[in-house]
């Protein structure tokens, strides 16, 4: 019996029995055990003799309350005995309650993961959530997510964890999330914890070519403006992770083009498409301007490019410019800006030895002067200075070389202007300009 239980069950054993006898009469107040100086004489002996019958009564009485009280004490040892063993027993339960409830605690289980397992295309900028069957303790650890970025751990919800990237994850890669398991992995509030560790990968999908769109029309390197749907928000131009999540998944809008261009310009034009003539002029624009190796591809280092002018507001200061040559008589060069033209002037263009080729090719080079070197159609070499040169496609360029006249074919490939308008026409022609060359 444990001691604080002795203790309780004390008032009810020989302390309350002393009070009972004493209470009742013990065989000390009944003359059972006579005072000093009592006659032992013949009538004393009578006289006990004639009170026998008493005395047996009394004793007998005595007997009876002695009896009782053992009784009493008895049962009541009993009671008290039982009391304890049941307080024992309900403290005992008590203790090995908070031991079995802690050994039966519920195991916490994953209940989901987003993205899902195995998911591909996935926006890398938006967050990683785990749901959890039960709410977690204030200090279960946090999973490890590689490759790592930037990024904050958030519980929403009692049973929730995410994690929101900062700026997200690049295009194509390979994401993987694990959550970790065991005595020292994630636990809930009860105590229950996650089994064994849970591991899961995503890949992240590309950037998305109509935000590319979206971007450059913003920063003006197009013949178009964007706006977003009523319904949708355009992402904070500072905001990178916004940024980059709208460049997984762009927001829906309208372009609209500028006016004042000719309509065979809008030839060019394939939203969201790679093969778009006026994405390829534009992003080499781009590149120049950022100081990049100019191939019109909007690679990983042209979109963080990309970002950083968004969010510095460094629009495109040369405007947009179209070039067209005729080869039709008499030849002609004519030249939009910004929506309006600003050039037209009679042109020369290749011979039938060696034809100007016709479609249509952004600006890649340019030269204020140039010794442009070469084979004449007899096999002769040639070397003659040239300037205001704007190459648009291998071995063809708008630049001067002077002739007696103009608007017929006269060169060996290139689109020759006078000297004055080769000069007024050279600023216009900028990098990533398209320049078209009609059919006869």
């Amino acid at each position: 019996m444990p001691k604080d239980l002795q203790t309780a069950a004390s008032p009810a054993g020989p302390a309350a029995y002393s009070r009972i006898r004493h209470a009742r009469g013990g065989p000390h107040q009944n003359g059972m055990n006579a005072p000093p100086g009592a006659h032992c004489g013949k009538e004393q002996i009578l006289l006990q003799l004639g009170r026998l019958p008493g005395r047996v009564t009394v004793l007998a009485a005595a007997i009876a309350v002695t009896a009782a009280t053992g009784s009493w004490f008895a049962l009541s040892h009993a009671r008290a005995s039982g009391t304890a063993t049941a307080a024992a027993g309900q403290a005992s339960s008590g203790s090995g309650s908070g031991q079995a409830t802690q050994a039966a605690a519920i195991p916490l289980q994953v209940v989901s993961v987003t993205p899902a397992r195995h998911t591909q295309h996935v926006n890398g900028a938006a967050p990683v959530t785990i749901q959890f069957s039960a709410a977690l303790a204030p200090d279960s650890p946090t999973p490890h997510i590689t490759p790592g970025i930037p990024g904050n751990w958030t519980r929403p919800t009692p049973t929730q964890l995410v994690f929101t990237p900062m700026a997200g994850f690049r295009p194509h890669t390979r994401v993987t999330v694990r959550i970790p398991g065991g005595s020292g992995g994630v636990k809930a509030a009860s105590g229950g914890l996650l089994a064994h560790q849970l591991t899961t990968r995503f890949r992240t999908g590309t950037w998305s070519l109509v935000r590319l769109d979206q971007l450059l029309a913003e920063l003006d390197y197009l013949p178009l403006t964007w706006a977003p749907d009523a319904s949708e928000t355009s992402p904070d131009a500072a905001d990178a992770a916004a940024q980059r999540f709208a460049a997984f998944d762009p927001p829906a809008g309208k372009f609209t083009w500028n006016r004042g261009y000719p309509r065979e310009l809008r030839t060019f034009w394939k939203a969201g498409s790679a093969d778009s003539l006026i994405i390829k002029g534009a992003v080499m624009a781009f590149e120049n301007d950022h100081g990049m190796t100019m191939d019109g591809v909007a690679g990983p280092a042209v979109w963080r490019a990309l970002f950083r002018a968004e969010a510095k507001g460094q629009a495109n200061k040369a405007g947009y410019t179209y070039a067209r040559a005729t080869k039709y008589s008499p030849e002609t060069l004519t030249i939009w800006h910004n929506g309006h033209q600003v050039f037209h002037a009679l042109a020369n263009t290749g011979i039938p030895a060696a034809p100007t080729e016709s479609g249509t090719a952004p600006v890649y080079l340019r030269y204020r002067f140039q010794i442009m070197r070469g084979t004449n159609p007899d096999g002769s070499k040639y070397a003659d200075p040239v300037q205001y040169v704007a190459y648009f496609r291998a071995g063809e360029a708008v630049h001067y070389f002077p002739r007696g006249s103009y608007g017929f074919p006269q060169s060996l490939g290139c689109v020759e202007l006078p000297l004055g308008d080769a000069a007024r026409a050279w600023p216009f022609l900028t990098y990533g300009s398209l320049v078209t060359v009609t059919n006869p």
